[in-house]
């Protein structure tokens, strides 16, 4: 069975002593035009999956699901809205910031950008919050239907080409539209949770001296 598929709704949180204790989290974190909620929703076979994060009044918490065994998917907050009271901005950007750079139980990011406009201020910085950690970033250029091929293909070489010194960073090309780029996106995932698990293995072998 796809492991998105297996996708369903955990919780939804507002502060960072909320968060669940225990388990191996992978991040979803975009602009709030990037289309994050509809990639969730097209990688889970499941139209209004992620409707909950585009609830009015909802929109700065973070919600989780999970996919079973201890792996959750973390929607987090979009960012970029331009009218939105300044203590709101300032609450999501805190919120953001800590979670990313802080969070042991996040073994990767997943970073949407809107293929048409790419690495805007704010990509940059969620970008440098999360870098330093060491963990994986792979980033959906999404709406990549609204380009042509030849724009599709440069638009990926000049990403990948701006985040080739993290060697960490990898990039691709999305479309919830025509259901493009979602084997890629899986694999990815999923690789990070099996590397993940295999780590924590070896680990425990070494505490129990196995």
């Amino acid at each position: 069975m796809s492991l998105f598929r297996q996708l369903r709704f955990h919780t939804t949180v507002n502060d960072l002593h909320m968060l669940p204790l225990g388990g191996m989290e992978v991040a979803f974190a975009g602009r709030s035009n990037a289309g994050k909620s509809s990639a969730i929703n097209t990688l889970a076979d499941h139209t209004r999956l992620a409707f909950v994060s585009k609830t009015p009044g909802r929109t700065q918490h973070i919600n989780y699901f999970e996919f079973g065994e201890d792996r959750f998917l973390v929607d987090l907050p979009g960012y970029g809205y331009a009218q939105v009271p300044e203590a709101i901005r300032a609450h999501w950007e805190k919120l953001l910031g800590m979670y990313l750079a802080t969070r042991p139980n996040l073994i990767g990011l997943v970073l949407l950008m809107d293929a048409r406009h790419p690495l805007k201020p704010l990509d940059v910085r969620m970008l440098d919050w999360f870098i330093p950690t060491g963990r994986p970033v792979h980033v959906l250029l999404t709406k990549a239907d609204k380009l042509t091929r030849r724009e599709q293909a440069e638009t990926l070489a000049a990403v990948q080409d701006k985040v080739g010194g993290w060697p960490q960073c990898t990039v691709q090309l999305f479309s919830s539209l025509k259901k493009t780029g979602l084997d890629e996106a899986e694999a990815m995932v999923g690789g990070w949770f099996a590397a993940a698990a295999a780590e924590a293995r070896n680990e425990a072998d070494d505490a129990s001296g196995t």
